[in-house]
């Protein structure tokens, strides 16, 4: 698979991309708080299979995990991010207070609501997400094509020696 933006990416590499553990995103998945978009697992020994949006909303969902928010607030945040996942999730800003939680996509929506005195809760720049993710994918492609280089160079050196050898 490629670090595109289009391409599906596997449990393993989600693990890496995100910082979970397998377990966390099977658990994830069967209690549906993220189920894949691309292919869901069909039985033992199947996989799934995570498009680059489900990877920043598991991005989101770690970010609030490790900020303390529960899994519960954590549901509710990926619920706003679903109704209102627009193109340019980059300049977006999810925004959790109170009860609610909402995706301000503009500096004057986050200021509104900042201005507005209530207790902001927590606060997810997208845009730094999406830039983390980028960048875990890029890695993980730089990581893999230098696994499938050393490949290459170990298939060519053992096809020379079994040349000499004859």
């Amino acid at each position: 698979m490629t670090g595109s933006k289009t391409a599906g990416f596997r449990g393993s590499q989600v693990c890496n991309i995100v910082g979970i553990t397998y377990r966390q995103l099977d658990y994830w998945a069967r209690s549906g708080l993220l189920v894949p978009s691309i292919m869901q697992a069909g039985g033992t020994g199947s996989s799934r299979c995570y498009s680059y949006l489900d990877i920043v909303r598991l991005r989101v969902i770690k970010r609030l995990l490790d900020s303390g928010v529960s899994l519960q607030r954590a549901r509710k945040a990926i619920s706003c991010l679903e109704e209102d996942l627009g193109e340019d999730l980059g300049s977006a800003n999810l925004v959790m207070e109170g009860a609610s939680t909402i995706l301000a996509k503009t500096e004057e929506a986050m200021f509104d609501l900042l201005k507005a005195g209530q207790g902001v809760f927590n606060i997810v720049p997208m845009g730094s997400v999406v830039q983390e993710v980028d960048a875990a994918i890029a890695s993980l492609s730089d990581d893999r094509s230098h696994e499938i280089n050393a490949q290459d160079e170990a298939r060519t050196r053992a096809y020379e020696l079994a040349l000499k050898a004859n």
